[in-house]
């Protein structure tokens, strides 16, 4: 199982409120780490008490799914042959003594999501364009599947300032969904500040608002959200799988890098370009300056 890396989005390289996605390989499409089973055991826990809130699919997405499930099914064992075990019909997953059936009765989707710590959502070209046809969605960061479920990209990111319908991001992203090649799968990363280390964030209204302010301890207790959004074509049913993979650090983690400076400065100089309703979509608007405050201490003290 590989180590946990410490992943930086924040520092400029991957800049907020721009589409930003990159060539991927695809032997690196999934990630797994030391933290898989307690993923796998969050997702169970939300389907015993919410089955609703993390899964939808549209009648006549199947097909799809059952093929991103023998694509995950032929993958994974290759990619991480200490983690991952095809016996047949079935998949092991060693570090976290779980055996699989991949001939349930149950929707490959769902199948498919407990074999990795990403969640998964199928979108279908129409009329209205790329839509939300299928989810298996158990981490989201700060929306509710229901919600999205249906509708088209442009009504999907309409909160998202400047990718909402008609504007100029909105058909750029149509058009990269329209282009995606089955051989070349895409990833790009989203991150936000969370004021908490859980997993399951579906409220449906900005990341995190406060009615008063944060005490100082838990300013510096704050967690970097990050997303490692991946798209990939499906070559039989032409749909496309988006995967979203969450990981957290918190804040005085960034201390401990080696180039925490640099870092610190990279994301004050984000934070002070940001328009109101940026900083409002990302919910930053109240504590943007002791943020900046806090960073401003954490660049000096690493750089003396």
């Amino acid at each position: 199982m590989t180590d946990r890396a410490f992943h930086t989005p924040y520092d400029g390289s991957h800049k907020l409120f721009t589409i930003g996605v990159r060539p991927l390989d695809a032997a690196d499409w999934i990630d797994a780490d030391e933290n898989l089973l307690g993923y796998l055991d969050e997702k169970d826990r939300l389907a015993e008490r919410a089955p609703d809130a993390i899964f939808v699919m549209e009648p006549g997405t199947e097909a799809a799914q059952t093929e991103v499930l023998h694509l995950l099914a032929d993958h994974l064992p290759q990619r991480f042959p200490d983690i991952y075990q095809r016996l047949g019909p079935q998949i092991d997953i060693l570090p976290a003594f779980r055996r699989l059936r991949l001939d349930t009765p149950y929707p490959p989707l769902l199948v498919a999501g407990g074999l990795v710590q990403e969640d998964l959502v199928l979108m279908r070209r129409g009329e209205d364009g790329w839509r939300l046809a299928a989810g298996h969605l158990c981490f989201p960061s700060s929306w509710r599947l229901h919600e999205k479920f249906g509708k088209a990209l442009q009504e999907i990111h309409a909160p998202v300032p400047d990718f909402g319908r008609e504007t100029r991001n909105a058909t750029i992203i149509e058009r990269m969904f329209d282009n995606l090649r089955p051989e070349q799968p895409v990833m790009r990363w989203n991150w936000s500040l969370h004021a908490d280390n859980a997993l399951h964030h579906p409220h449906s209204a900005g990341q995190w608002r406060f009615s008063r302010r944060l005490g100082d301890e838990q300013i510096d207790n704050l967690y970097f959200r990050l997303e490692r959004q991946t798209l990939r074509k499906l070559p039989v049913s032409g749909d496309i799988l988006f995967t979203i993979r969450i990981y957290l650090d918190p804040l005085h983690e960034m201390e401990r890098q080696p180039n925490a400076a640099a870092l610190a400065q990279a994301l004050i100089a984000q934070l002070q370009a940001y328009s109101a309703a940026q900083l409002d979509y990302k919910g930053l608007t109240v504590e943007r300056e002791r943020l900046i405050a806090r960073l401003s201490q954490i660049a000096g003290d690493c750089a003396s």
